[in-house]
């Protein structure tokens, strides 16, 4: 936990390959500081068929889903600066955005809890 899945256009994947996605999000990630490095997943789902807008435009949108606890301010400056990453990377790619779900302590379960 946190996981960072990536929904995108696949065209997007000419221009940085999903090792280098995947990298550079983990690595901003990481430098918020909110998160041990070692928990941080991170993934892409390239799409094939999609519309934005009712037109074929590239996108890309993360979903951050991490452990409840963080302030309001904490999960805007984890968006903002995905998106500034994001956008360094691709600047031809007018949508981009990144929304933060927190999971909640009480129900979340992992093998190791067990």
């Amino acid at each position: 936990m946190p996981h960072f899945v990536v929904d995108c256009s696949e065209r997007i994947l000419e221009t940085h390959g999903e090792s280098a996605i995947n990298e550079q999000i983990h690595i901003v990630a990481n430098s918020t500081g909110l998160f041990d490095e070692s928990e941080i997943k991170v993934r892409v789902n390239p799409f094939k068929t999609y519309i934005v807008g009712n037109k074929r435009e590239d996108f890309i949108h993360v979903f951050s889903n991490i452990m409840e606890g963080r302030s309001t301010q904490q999960k805007a400056n984890l968006s903002r600066v995905i998106v500034e990453r994001l956008a360094e990377m691709f600047p031809q790619v007018a949508n981009i955005a990144v929304n933060v779900r927190e999971f909640e302590r009480a129900t979340y379960c992992n093998r190791n809890m067990l």
